[in-house]
């Protein structure tokens, strides 16, 4: 299937580890320009090096970016808009992983989950418009069924992220700006949350293992080719969808 996102300029946050890792990657073998970021210097150096010599056809540019810092957050937008000339593609990635329930939690939550998010898709809008380009959220299954993550922000912040993602998707589609959400199952990393759970508390992990149906965790390159297509003219009429990719983990029935 021809996705046409050859030459598309795609903005995708926390895009040198875990989902958003294999997303960067994912957007650049289908021949995209690809701008992402993180917070850390070392793992934008590394990951600038390793991109260039896996895609030499192909851009890839990181950047360091706090996106809890919103002033900073938007200047890296426009600074990509104005480097390539255009945005066609957002992808706010950035999760803090708040599972406590404190006020501490709350707050990180809220700033890096929620506002970052808004932000960054409010600083590319006016681009996004021009180009009649997209926006693709990242939520969570703990978004629609309680989980282990509860009580906690995690889970509310992220049922907030798909809402939010369906009111912009309204509002956006008569100016030809299409908006939809991908949310994920339960997705094994190495170096991520499941891996370190691995390691750490193999009770844990194995409890959260027989919970899906399919007897696997999901890999992070199935979340990535559910985000190309949503990103696509392929989904040219889908707009304002939460698309779980998930295993059947979720027991409810989504309406």
């Amino acid at each position: 299937m021809h996705l046409g996102l050859e030459g598309k300029v795609v903005l995708i946050t926390g895009g040198t580890k875990g989902i958003g890792r294999s997303m960067v990657k994912a957007f650049l073998e289908e021949g995209a320009i690809v701008h992402f970021c993180s917070r850390t210097k070392a793992d934008i150096d590394n990951a600038n090096s390793n991109l260039t010599k896996q895609f030499p056809s192909t851009k890839a540019i990181g950047t360091v970016v706090d996106v809890s810092n919103i002033d900073q957050l938007r200047s890296w937008v426009s600074s990509c808009a104005t480097e390539s000339g255009r945005i066609d593609v957002v992808v706010p990635n950035v999760s803090c992983f708040a599972m406590q329930n404190t006020a501490e939690d709350w707050q990180a939550a809220f700033q890096t989950d929620m506002f970052s998010l808004w932000s960054m898709i409010d600083a590319a809008l006016p681009h996004l418009e021009k180009t009649k380009g997209n926006v693709v959220t990242i939520s969570s299954v703990s978004g629609r069924d309680i989980d282990l993550t509860a009580p906690s922000p995690y889970g509310a912040i992220k049922a907030a992220v798909v809402h939010y993602t369906a009111q912009l998707a309204h509002q956006m589609a008569p100016k030809g700006v299409r908006a939809n959400t991908c949310s994920p199952g339960n997705i094994y990393i190495e170096d991520g949350v499941w891996g370190q759970m691995e390691r750490a508390h193999p009770e844990v992990f194995k409890g959260q293992m027989d919970l899906n149906p399919m007897g696997r965790m999901g890999k992070p390159e199935e979340i990535a080719d559910a985000v190309l297509f949503l990103a696509s003219q392929r989904a040219s009429f889908v707009s304002g969808v939460n698309f779980v990719v998930d295993g059947s983990l979720c027991t409810g029935v989504q309406l």
